[in-house]
């Protein structure tokens, strides 16, 4: 969001400042705020919950989308900022469209499926990006459309006995049944029937007689197998339908998420991940959003007791944390729960860096557990300038100020170093914000940060 940063990060800094003193600063949804994101497609692997999505271009007027991103999280509260291992360019044959795609892992691999328009047609067919990483890099699987037949959206659920589907489609629902390989298939491409009685009517359109526009989710729970999706264009609101098997018959069940937001889109996710059930969808909540400059947004919910699925409701809270996060090992600085003028960048040292930090921005990382109290701080810094700081506070951005790291001039923004402080006053679990203070222009890059217990031989910086 470089070309409109300067205005994000005046009005960024407004709504962090609004959302602190109206809410304590408890608005973590959208769960990214320095890009824009879409279509969410969560995977549970190891532990944390790896979020694949879209990525829309600033300021577009339509869907413009070049490339997809990752995130991932222990806690469903900090997201780390993976960056983008798969684009346009991961596919020779691709010429336009980094649209709504989903990741499923299997023999030890993982695998992307994500619909591109391809040079030869000019027509959306599926692609494969393959991985041994969760994060990737992802490369091209296969050299071309694993399926082309002009549709889009495509959803992959493994069944228990191991057959694999492949489902997509708007303004049809279409499936195949993937081999083992998870990059071929056999059986032929299939259509599935768009019944009234399976996916709902639709008035006023007699070219759709059914609510089914797009963006199916199929999984399977408890034995039923259901397919969430964006229903009715437009605006899109969340429904869903069930079967007793992986292709049908379909019987439609209703709404999940209302027509909500300022996006005309929405695009579900579905999840069980530490004891809880999670829905991710898309909204345009953040500064400039809107259509086409959507940000990804996730809650928490229970399903009845039937196995239906409640109304969803959009929130600016999102959910509860999930987890602690342990601030005694080293903790990316791109792991944000909220993050006020920052953005992020490839390292030199690996992964993702936050850069392009002004006077006033700040990160929050949300239930940090301090458990008898810190009394140390190190971040790794890079930085052009002297007289710069990481203001280590909690509870909010001004909030009690723990301890301040000077940041030196290291000589290159990817030239880095190490830099120590010591802290007082974190104990227990709470919410940390670090807070970057200096002159007037880009102050300084963080790659990460750890809190101990050593300590310094220095006296702790004074509260302010």
């Amino acid at each position: 969001m470089a070309t409109t940063r300067k205005l994000w990060t005046h009005i960024a800094l407004v709504v962090g400042l609004i959302l602190t003193v109206t809410a304590q600063a408890k608005a973590d949804n959208p769960i990214v705020q320095h890009i824009y994101t879409a279509d969410p497609s969560p995977l549970v692997h190891n532990g944390r919950v790896y979020l694949y999505t879209g990525h829309d271009e600033d300021g577009s007027t339509w869907f413009t989308m070049k490339e997809w991103r990752v995130w991932s999280s222990a806690d469903m509260v900090n997201w780390t900022d993976h960056g983008a291992p798969m684009s346009l360019a991961t596919f020779s044959w691709a010429k336009q469209d980094a649209w709504a795609g989903q990741a499923v892992q299997r023999n030890g691999k993982f695998y992307w499926y994500v619909p591109v328009v391809t040079k030869a047609t000019g027509r959306p067919a599926i692609g494969v990006g393959v991985s041994d990483s969760p994060t990737g890099p992802f490369r091209d699987a296969i050299g071309r459309p694993l399926v082309e037949n002009g549709e889009i959206d495509p959803s992959v659920m493994i069944d228990d006995d191991g057959q694999a589907y492949l489902y997509w489609g708007n303004p049809n629902l279409w499936y195949v049944k993937l081999n083992p390989d998870m990059i071929s298939f056999s059986g032929g491409v299939n259509r599935i029937p768009l019944t009234t009685a399976g996916f709902g009517t639709r008035t006023g359109d007699p070219n759709r007689p059914t609510l089914y526009e797009e963006g199916p989710w199929v999984y399977k729970r408890n034995g039923l197998y259901y397919n969430v999706f964006a229903a009715k264009c437009c605006s899109e609101y969340i429904a869903y339908s069930t079967a007793p098997g992986p292709t049908g018959p379909w019987t439609y069940r209703g709404t999940v998420m209302p027509t909500q937001g300022s996006s005309f889109t929405n695009h579900p996710g579905i999840i069980d991940f530490k004891g809880s059930s999670y829905f991710f969808y898309h909204n345009g909540a953040l500064p400039g959003g809107g259509g086409f400059t959507r940000s990804v947004a996730v809650e928490k919910f229970s399903y009845n007791a039937d196995g239906t699925i409640p109304t969803i409701n959009m929130t600016t809270a999102g959910p509860p944390p999930a987890d602690t996060l342990n601030p005694y090992v080293r903790q990316e600085a791109e792991t944000i729960a909220w993050g006020s003028g920052i953005e992020t960048e490839p390292s030199s040292e690996g992964g993702m860096n936050v850069g392009f930090i002004n006077n006033g921005d700040y990160i929050k990382v949300k239930n940090v557990a301090f458990g008898s109290g810190a009394n140390l701080f190190t971040a790794r810094v890079a930085s052009t300038v002297a007289g710069s700081s990481v203001e280590v506070r909690s509870g909010s951005p001004t909030g009690p100020l723990a301890g301040r790291c000077t940041v030196p001039n290291t000589g290159g923004w990817q030239s880095w170093t190490n830099v120590s402080c010591p802290v007082s006053g974190l104990t227990g679990t709470r919410d940390l914000y670090l807070r970057f203070s200096g002159g007037g222009n880009y102050l300084l890059n963080m790659n990460w940060w750890q809190f101990g217990t050593g300590g310094l031989n220095r006296t702790p910086v004074a509260a302010s």
